[in-house]
């Protein structure tokens, strides 16, 4: 079946970068954009980035544009987010998942404090 695993999270200082990966299976990764969310205490969960199928457009959030890069390796079926000078407002739990269908995985939590 269709399943997203993300790994890559952890406590990081505010400045600080990390990098989510995000494994897909179960369909045809080539052939599907994908998207990054997140969701903080008492959030709401909200959209991130998204990439395209073939990788050549992405799209973000106005809280993170120039700081987060989403890319894709169709190869290896996976999804990742560079995340940089990362705030204490980016704390959250984060997910990928292609918009129209699978289930939510259980996500990586970041956490930016000093």
């Amino acid at each position: 079946q269709v399943q997203f695993v993300e790994s890559g999270g952890g406590l990081v200082q505010p400045g600080g970068s990390l990098r989510l990966s995000c494994a897909a299976s179960g369909f045809i990764f080539s052939s599907y954009g994908m998207n990054w969310y997140r969701q903080a205490p008492g959030k709401e969960r909200e959209l991130v980035a998204g990439i395209s199928s073939t990788g050549g457009s992405t799209n973000y959030a106005d809280s993170v544009k120039g700081r987060f890069t989403i890319s894709r390796d169709n190869v290896k079926n996976t999804v990742y987010l560079q995340m940089n000078s990362l705030k204490p407002e980016d704390t959250a739990v984060y997910y990928c998942k292609q918009p129209l269908f699978g289930r939510w995985g259980q996500g990586t939590q970041v956490t930016v404090s000093s």
